[in-house]
């Protein structure tokens, strides 16, 4: 006898647990610094990547996107990176989408990149 069918709600939490199961498989467990207090620059690091002379008002979503992963990139390979930096790449990764295929991974890789972070402070409490 098979499974009832999941609910939406329950085929987007599988899905992002699935995301879940990838992020660990190809990077292992993840524990950066937060990224989110007071004198963190995380926009900043962003900004640092659009193109010469390009305002984040003026930024389009694929700009911010590239600038993004540009930043995220700078900051793994000085071994600095940070959970909100991860987390707003993949967020500018979904604001470039239109399609609602490509949109819906990001998404869900969203959600999996923030539910990893809420997993790795837990890891930190605990240790506490």
């Amino acid at each position: 006898m098979s499974a009832p069918p999941l609910s939406p709600r329950g085929r987007v939490l599988s899905d992002v647990d699935d995301e879940r199961g990838r992020q660990d498989g190809k990077w292992g467990e993840q524990n950066h610094r937060d990224g989110t207090y007071v004198h963190e620059l995380p926009l900043q690091a962003i900004f640092d990547h659009l193109p010469d002379g390009r305002r984040m008002e003026h930024a389009t979503a694929a700009e911010l996107r590239r600038a993004a992963r540009a930043a995220c990139q700078a900051a793994a390979a000085e071994s600095r990176p940070t959970w909100l930096l991860i987390l707003l790449e993949e967020v500018f990764e979904a604001s470039a989408e239109s399609r609602p295929a490509p949109l819906r991974t990001e998404l869900v890789q969203v959600a999996a990149v923030a539910t990893q972070w809420a997993e790795a402070i837990d890891r930190r409490e605990a240790g506490r």
